[in-house]
């Protein structure tokens, strides 16, 4: 009998910090309206040339450490996202299968990600 499992999960987030007060700076808004409305003081911005692959191939690099593992040991790479590099093809865990140097393995991203609220 085949068996799936996840020997670890990581984590990536840009470095570059938007906060409530640069917003207050570029729209009408203030601090207070978008921290009682949401909870949310900073969200972090992927720079100019970071796609949702480098952060996805970022955290799978953490992940793989965490775990001891090496890439080639990965049999598959799912992504749940709501924006991936492309619309079209090649699908975002392509890229980070790619990124990793890894072939031969099943990569599909799975687009209704917003589901999971």
């Amino acid at each position: 009998m085949l068996k799936a499992g996840l020997k670890s999960i990581a984590s990536y987030i840009p470095e570059k910090i938007l906060s409530n007060a640069d917003l207050e700076k570029m729209v009408d808004t203030t601090d207070e309206w978008i921290t009682r409305r949401t909870g949310i003081k900073e969200r972090r911005i992927a720079n100019e040339n970071e796609n949702t692959s480098d952060l996805g191939t970022k955290a799978a690099l953490k992940a793989i450490e965490r775990a001891n593992l090496k890439p080639e040991d990965i049999d598959a790479i799912l992504v749940a996202t709501l924006s991936p590099d492309y619309f079209t093809m090649p699908s975002t865990a392509c890229k980070i299968a790619s990124n990793l140097g890894l072939v031969n393995i099943s990569a599909f991203d799975i687009s209704a990600a917003c589901s999971g609220f």
